[in-house]
């Protein structure tokens, strides 16, 4: 059976622990214009990609993605099934149409999104009926799919991505579940480890959780994390990074530290700022290699309506 979640994370992911909470006449027009959809995609350009790519030295290419089966642990109720099917094939019956004895194999996949490595589009996470940019849960759910801030319309992710390393900040190889960490740790792990940040760049937070986790004891590694707390995130919103992700499963603090909204840091990014988020990056690999800085490449599955995608980003360096 499919690790979960403990049911109290559950219930924590879902109830308030602080009073944060916006009024729909709060709601402000996003920065990208009142009719935006894409928010902080708006930064992919040409200029960015070219500037990008002059970060590839060794002709490296890594993947951020983990593999994933149907053993993967995932938030609850998440699931994966894989079939593999040979059509008209029952018994061995080979396919004469093909104009010799063919054979092949296809694949039926029963899934939800949001298992291993995954995009949080903008649709993914809200607060009093609102998504990003004011727009309203009955306009754009919809049983078949988004009607607005589909992952779909996501243009190719290219810029430039930094990985700050949050467990050597503090002195170990895997950070402890709930260990959240804001904005003084994140900028003394940026100037210890010779980090600049430009806007419009991607942020990568490595804890060690998944490299140390994820085999070891996947009901450990999905019943908790160390993680951003809300100021962390209001901290690296205010970067105005492309996307911000971690090499957890959520990128949050969980449980979160007192006084926190359980994936508020989620509200803040997608909703009130329009920030995509990244989770289960498997950024250790890449820390091993000496690199803390490199091209980031995304091509996400274009389905229509999603609000996640499953994602393998390229590290180029």
């Amino acid at each position: 059976m499919t690790t979960k979640i403990t049911c109290a994370i559950v219930a924590l992911a879902f109830s308030a622990t602080t009073a944060i909470a916006e009024t729909h006449s709060d709601c402000a027009p996003s920065k990208w214009g009142a009719e935006d959809t894409i928010g902080s995609a708006n930064h992919v350009s040409t200029e960015r990609t070219l500037d990008a790519a002059k970060l590839i030295k060794q002709g490296k290419s890594v993947p951020l993605g983990i593999t994933i089966d149907a053993q993967t642990p995932a938030f609850a109720p998440r699931t994966l099934s894989l079939q593999v099917v040979q059509p008209n094939q029952q018994g061995g019956v080979k396919l004469e149409a093909f104009g010799y004895p063919g054979n092949y194999n296809d694949d039926i996949l029963h899934t939800w999104v949001g298992i291993g490595s995954q995009l949080d589009g903008l649709g993914h996470l809200g607060e009093e009926g609102l998504y990003y940019n004011c727009l309203d849960e009955k306009e754009i759910s919809v049983l078949t799919g988004l009607t607005k801030l589909g992952t779909h319309d996501v243009p190719p992710m290219v810029a430039r991505a930094v990985i700050v390393d949050m467990a050597k900040h503090f002195g170990t190889d895997v950070m402890e579940a709930g260990q959240g960490f804001g904005s003084e740790d994140i900028k003394a792990a940026m100037e210890a480890q010779n980090l600049s940040f430009n806007a419009g760049d991607i942020m990568l937070f490595h804890t060690g959780w998944t490299q140390g986790m994820f085999e070891q004891d996947p009901t450990a590694w999905v019943s908790g994390e160390p993680g951003l707390t809300n100021e962390g995130a209001d901290y690296v919103a205010s970067l105005d990074p492309m996307a911000v992700g971690a090499d957890t499963w959520g990128l949050e603090a969980v449980p979160a530290i007192e006084g926190d909204g359980t994936f508020y840091g989620h509200v803040i990014l997608l909703k009130q700022n329009g920030i995509y988020i990244l989770e289960t990056m498997n950024t250790g690999p890449i820390l091993d290699d000496g690199v803390n800085e490199f091209m980031f490449v995304l091509g996400q599955a274009r389905i229509r309506g999603t609000v996640q995608a499953m994602i393998n980003p390229v590290a180029l360096y």
